[in-house]
């Protein structure tokens, strides 16, 4: 841990209380101004539909201008994006409320990367922890996020727009910190993102399919629940304080293991760490199930927290291993799309689920990404044992 490093993972943090917030009123928001129920997670579908539109021009930009000045755009955006979303609210406008949260978008594609641009602040044999230890900065947006919305929803007339005007107040400090951090001298790559070798040859490698495939649907399976959590514990009577909590507990879930994940990966390799994650989705799915009692919800959404913990730190640790440096921007970029485009197919689900089939139902078709990821991890691992194997002969 240096100083930069610890910059960048208070940043972390700082973007994380910016996405609970979101996940935390964006649904009970649009329930309340969605011409249609089955609507009403549109914003939060939104928010994820514009990170996947930006994940490749963000991509771009990095390599262009830098990590830096990149991520400061992204901050920009998302003090503006806030405010529109507080504008949206006050005048009661699901349209523009779901239009300011697909601009808002842009700010995830950014935020998503300061995973990456860790490894970049300490010496080569750093980078597990390095990525763990950012992540890890996500534990600070488990306490604000959820207290931010609940102390900010009366704060206005409308209902939680003084939560989106809180958040123009983080993106603000977040630009006053990365002010402060000091990323290695930017060489744009030869080409751009041409250099190097295409990304049809990139995601060819097993390695890079898994990784992506393993971040991108624990991401899913993750967006899907958590999404739909606020909405099920209101339908299910419980106080939104209650849903605060939950969601605290979940976020706790998903960033307190980084402070270890990184030394486990290190230690015992990314696909047990990654299997791991994945028994830990289907204990989540398992709790859910027995109930809609507090701590059912709470439990669940802990374990469904420290698997998406164990899949996303595995794949993005995996990910590092199929790129030389000239494609690193390439090869984010697609990983993120793809993150992106699944949430957006789950968050849009997570609404029509639980708003026309319910809570059961959308727990058991989580089931099926879930199972996907634990079979192309066996084959993953069944592949490498054979090389090292044919390698030993």
């Amino acid at each position: 841990m240096n100083r930069h490093l610890l910059l960048l993972a208070v940043c972390q943090g700082l973007f994380l209380t910016n996405n609970v917030t979101f996940i935390a009123i964006n649904g009970l928001v649009g329930l309340s101004l969605a011409p249609l129920g089955w609507m009403a997670t549109l914003p939060v579908t939104g928010y994820v539909v514009g990170a996947a539109l930006s994940a490749m021009p963000v991509a771009r930009l990095q390599a262009r201008v830098g990590r830096k000045r990149a991520f400061q755009v992204g901050l920009v955006v998302a003090a503006l994006s806030s405010a529109l979303c507080a504008f949206a609210v006050t005048i009661g406008s699901f349209w523009l409320l779901v239009t300011a949260t697909l601009v808002a978008g842009f700010y995830s594609a950014n935020g998503a990367l300061y995973r990456f641009a860790g490894p970049e602040l300490v010496a080569p044999q750093f980078k597990e922890r390095a990525i763990s230890l950012v992540l890890a900065g996500g534990i600070a947006g488990a306490f604000i996020g959820p207290n931010l919305a609940s102390a900010a929803r009366g704060w206005l007339a409308a209902p939680f727009a003084g939560a989106y005007l809180a958040l123009v107040a983080v993106a603000l400090l977040s630009l006053a910190v990365l002010s402060l951090i000091r990323f290695p001298a930017h060489v744009p790559p030869p080409g751009g993102l041409a250099g190097g070798r295409t990304l049809a040859e990139l995601a060819r490698q097993p390695v890079f399919i898994v990784a992506v495939a393993a971040a991108a649907l624990g991401y899913g399976v993750m967006n899907l629940l958590m999404a739909a959590t606020p909405i099920a514990m209101q339908q299910c009577k419980h106080p939104f304080d209650s849903a605060a909590l939950v969601l605290e507990w979940h976020v706790l879930g998903m960033f307190v293991p980084s402070f270890f994940t990184g030394h486990l990966i290190r230690r015992f390799g990314a696909l047990p760490v990654m299997g791991v994650g994945v028994v830990l989705n289907l204990v989540c799915v398992a709790v859910a199930l027995s109930g809609v009692e507090l701590m059912q919800f709470l439990v669940a959404l802990f374990a469904l927290g420290v698997g998406w913990n164990f899949l996303y730190t595995g794949g993005t640790t995996l990910l590092t291993q199929a790129y030389r440096p000239e494609e690193k921007n390439k090869a984010q970029g697609a990983m993120d799309l793809c993150v992106f485009s699944t949430m957006a197919v789950s968050s849009f689900a997570s609404g029509a689920l639980i708003t026309t089939q319910g809570w059961t139902w959308l727990n058991l078709g989580s089931l099926l990404p879930i199972g996907a990821v634990g079979v192309m991890l066996l084959w993953l691992g069944l592949r490498g044992r054979r090389a090292a194997a044919a390698w030993s002969k």
